[in-house]
């Protein structure tokens, strides 16, 4: 963590170097918690949606294939951007640089107001659905496990950066060693299952199949947002972004066969829980418990990996601009971003209480009323935490398309600059990186059409709050 000196409450550096020690993650860090981001949930619960929409078994692997060849041809983008641009916050720089003030705050904005936050709560939730099933809960505890999930991972990551990335990685380990045991199951009894396609694909098709694959890839750029706390930056943030895309294909690819392999193609498109249902097959009832409990460890680890990135963004945004100078405050004893981690915490709690209650979901309804408003149609995208990820990633996918205009930008801009890593075959990567994010952005608006005004009001509120952070320093 780059630190401007050891007092108390110190605000994070906005530095291009961190000062000596502040550096405390190695590559294999940086992977673990890239791995930890993006597996979380949806290969273990989605694949059986994917392999539905496409005609064949063998379209379905090669979607995984490709959506992780264009994560890693983004990933080498990012490598040269993190490396050039080593400060904490990732693509809050990035915009910053590109474009100007604003283009960062709007985006810091979004990612602690509804993104990031979101994501945590999603995530928790994640968890505890099925942790109620595992332990034979009442629903009624659904809520309180999640709020536990939040708590007690934010607190172990208040603890210091060393707690922080202790948990990330004993996680991580604990969730290859499921899937490692899942794989081996589901590839022991391969040919038992036929692959044969008795049923054309769903009417959806392909495109819907590609935005669920590139969802699952989510999460591996948020590495940048801790990118100045790297050991040997220029080496190793390339080697983690691009080691960390690889192995997950790896997982991804493995998984999938290994699904095809325990539950044949129909078989596969007919699961809502694929991995439960692929090891159960093969090893008994238990297995199935066993690989919920591994979706449980999986989302668990996504959420502390997010918890962990996404405070250094917000203590970047909060060292940048006045208004949110609380968040750049350090720990004097833990050298962690305490307050942003408490503000991020708090605004999750608040998040899951809204949405995850039908008084809270009556309340929002009433004031998205009030202000013009359609309320949102819950039953639609499944009420509670689903209906913000569909509703926030039309924002998420503009800032990632934005993010690699920024990149042709700063190739002309800052053309002196030094750049330690250089994305090859210039402009294909970049190129490649845009076309994705404008798929996944028009994905995204068509699916969640009916949902933006949840997420127009706080989104749009982060302009007045921009002139209002303006005038505070302009007064100082």
């Amino acid at each position: 963590m780059t630190s401007s000196s050891s007092s108390p409450d110190t605000p994070i550096e906005n530095a291009r170097s961190s000062e000596p020690g502040a550096s405390t993650l190695t590559t294999w860090d940086a992977v673990s918690l890239i791995i930890g981001i993006v597996i979380g949930s949806t290969v273990f619960k989605t694949s059986g949606l994917i392999f539905a929409n496409v005609p064949g078994p063998w379209w379905g692997l090669g979607l995984w294939i490709v959506c992780g060849g264009l994560s890693f041809a983004s990933a080498l983008c990012y490598a040269e951007l993190a490396t050039a641009y080593p400060r904490l916050g990732g693509e809050y720089n990035y915009l910053t640089r590109a474009f100007g003030p604003w283009a960062g705050f709007l985006f810091g904005w979004a990612e602690l107001s509804m993104i990031q936050t979101g994501s945590i709560g999603a995530l928790s939730y994640v968890f505890a659905e099925h942790a109620v099933t595992v332990f034979a809960l009442p629903s009624s505890a659904m809520i309180w496990l999640a709020l536990a999930a939040v708590v007690v991972l934010t607190t172990l990551n208040m603890l210091g950066v060393q707690a922080g990335k202790r948990t990330q990685n004993m996680l991580t380990i604990a969730k290859l060693i499921g899937m490692g045991l899942l794989v081996i199951a589901g590839l022991s009894v391969a040919g038992s299952s036929s692959l044969a396609v008795a049923k054309p694909m769903s009417e959806a098709g392909w495109p819907f199949a590609l935005i669920l694959v590139l969802y699952a890839y989510g999460g591996w750029n948020d590495a940048a947002f801790v990118a100045a706390e790297m050991k040997d930056r220029s080496r190793n943030i390339p080697r983690a972004l691009l080691l960390g895309i690889g192995v997950i294909t790896v997982w991804y690819v493995l998984l999938n066969a290994a699904y095809l392999g325990a539950l044949g193609f129909e078989g596969l498109r007919a699961s809502h829980q694929p991995a439960a249902d692929a090891f159960a097959k093969v090893v008994g009832a238990r297995g199935g418990r066993a690989m919920i409990v591994l979706v449980m460890i999986s989302a668990l680890g996504s959420v502390n990996g997010v918890i962990f990135s996404a405070a250094r963004l917000h203590a970047t945004v909060g060292a940048d601009h006045r208004l949110f100078a609380l968040l750049a405050k350090q720990s004097p004893h833990a050298n962690v971003p305490a307050r942003s981690l408490l503000v991020q915490g708090g605004i999750t709690v608040a998040m899951i209480l809204a949405l995850g209650t039908d008084a809270g979901r009556s309340t929002l309804d009433a004031g998205l009323v009030a202000v013009g408003a359609t309320p949102v149609p819950w039953g639609k995208y499944f009420g509670g935490f689903e209906t913000l990820y569909a509703a926030s990633a039309p924002i998420f996918w503009s800032f990632f398309l934005a993010t690699g205009v920024a990149y042709f930008v700063l190739r002309w801009k800052d053309r002196d600059i030094e750049r330690p890593f250089r994305a090859p075959l210039f402009p294909l990567c970049p190129l490649l990186f845009c076309a994705m994010s404008g798929f996944g952005l028009y994905s995204a608006t068509l699916y969640a059409w009916p949902l933006l005004p949840l997420i127009a009001v706080p989104f749009l509120l982060g302009v007045p709050l921009y002139f209002v952070s303006i005038g505070i320093s302009k007064s100082q």
